[in-house]
């Protein structure tokens, strides 16, 4: 199992990576919202340990980013803020569980086990445009049953389109689901990531409508 930790609490992140190393799991470690987004963007995790009172920005932006984009990844939150007004908050972005701090190291490896099961039990939709097929489950695209290698930034660009065939989604619009609203990123524009799906998906699969944005599908009318 491959984790993410997000915590800027460096002696509680050493204990927790010490212990998840020990049950042989692998997990990355990282401090702040913006590096949070970062490494979401790039790496698929089993689970997300989420810190919500981090420095500068709320883990709560981080949860709610992933969500913007489809990103299923189960997100235990820990928090050492006990009052059940902000574990609703937390639930109702998305959060799958939460632990209050202080809490067993036991404790948490339970909840992290009990996420992914959930997890791997839930109905992920399969979107399907002409012989172009998206598992969202398995991150999966194919075309005519074959298998089609797209970045990371293509598939999110895709996922966004497949969701509403035939509507016209603006280019700030997919650059906030394909870069989750960071900041910190520059765009390479979402023109580049249109060009590459339609090189490897077909050249009529999205429809460029000026002055307006994208589509998957063609205009009627």
């Amino acid at each position: 199992m491959h984790l993410l930790l997000v915590e800027d609490d460096a002696m509680l992140a050493d204990a927790v990576c010490q212990g998840a190393l020990q049950n042989a799991w692998q997990i990355d470690h990282v401090a702040d919202a913006a590096g949070a987004r970062l490494v979401l963007l790039d790496h698929a995790y089993a689970a997300v340990l989420l810190d919500i009172g981090l420095p500068g920005e709320s883990g709560l932006t981080v949860l709610k980013a992933m969500r913007s984009r489809y990103d299923i990844t189960p997100v235990l939150i820990l928090t050492a803020r006990g009052q059940l007004s902000e574990r609703i908050l937390g639930l109702d972005a998305g959060a799958d569980d939460y632990l209050v701090k202080p809490f067993q190291l036991d404790e948490l490896w339970a909840r992290a086990r009990a996420v992914v099961r959930r997890s791997e039990g839930r109905m992920v939709p399969v979107h399907t445009y002409g012989d172009i097929q998206l598992d969202r489950s398995k991150r999966v695209v194919t075309r005519a049953g074959a298998p089609v290698a797209l970045s990371a930034h293509e598939y999110r660009t895709l996922a966004a389109l497949m969701e509403r065939p035939g509507h016209i989604f603006t280019r700030d619009h997919l650059e906030d689901m394909v870069y989750g609203g960071s900041s910190a990123i520059e765009s390479n524009t979402i023109a580049v990531f249109v060009h590459q799906l339609r090189r490897k998906l077909g050249e009529h699969v999205i429809t460029t409508v000026h002055g307006r944005g994208y589509m998957l599908g063609k205009v009627r009318g």
